[in-house]
């Protein structure tokens, strides 16, 4: 299977594109619909879009972004039952906005994050970009857990992130990748609004 993955399905920009990316591309522009939406459905299916990019990331060495995916199935399983039962009295959740705290706690874990992962990857990894990949690795675990909480400014947090990885894609010449990323971006900007609309 994993080998069928790997296999170029096309070509982008001339630089063969395997199968994960190709169904990574269509299932993570589903999920993002589908959050956008508040349907429940996008956490399992950003389960299958996260594993399907782990494939990806870790064949183009981007290793921050392949372990930050493990997370992504572990806030996916979480965001999955937080949205049916972590509101008051295990009801659904509801969309509101970032406390003062919340953002302090964000803020001091953002920046341990990035801190942590680039020294990690600058020291024991191979990684040619270890300063980008964990700064758009903790904006997206910080982007997450936001959503599983349903904080409107958590997409703020995917924008920026998305503002990082287009150009970081694009340099390891995975532009389909990228060109989902512009894609995100676009859906990043509509899901604000709407989440801004949900709080009424």
């Amino acid at each position: 299977m994993i080998d069928w993955l790997n296999s170029t399905a096309l070509t982008v920009f001339g630089v063969g594109t395997t199968w994960a990316e190709v169904l990574g591309f269509v299932t993570g522009l589903l999920n993002v619909w589908l959050l956008i939406r508040q349907h429940v459905l996008n956490w399992p299916l950003g389960i299958l879009n996260v594993l399907l990019l782990m494939v990806v990331f870790g064949t183009a060495g981007l290793y921050a972004d392949m372990g930050l995916q493990v997370v992504y199935v572990i806030l996916g399983l979480y965001g999955w039952w937080a949205w049916l039962y972590g509101g008051a009295g295990r009801s659904e959740l509801v969309v509101r906005t970032t406390t003062r705290a919340e953002w302090l706690g964000l803020a001091v874990a953002g920046v341990l994050l990035t801190g942590g992962l680039w020294l990690f990857l600058d020291r024991m990894t191979g990684s040619t970009v270890p300063l980008a990949d964990a700064l758009t690795t903790a904006l997206s675990l910080l982007a997450t857990y936001g959503q599983t909480r349903k904080l409107v400014e958590s997409w703020w947090l995917w924008i920026a992130g998305d503002l990082i990885y287009i150009p970081l894609y694009g340099y390891k010449d995975l532009w389909l990748t990228a060109i989902l990323y512009v894609a995100f971006l676009t859906l990043c900007v509509l899901g604000l609004r709407a989440w801004r609309k949900a709080i009424g």
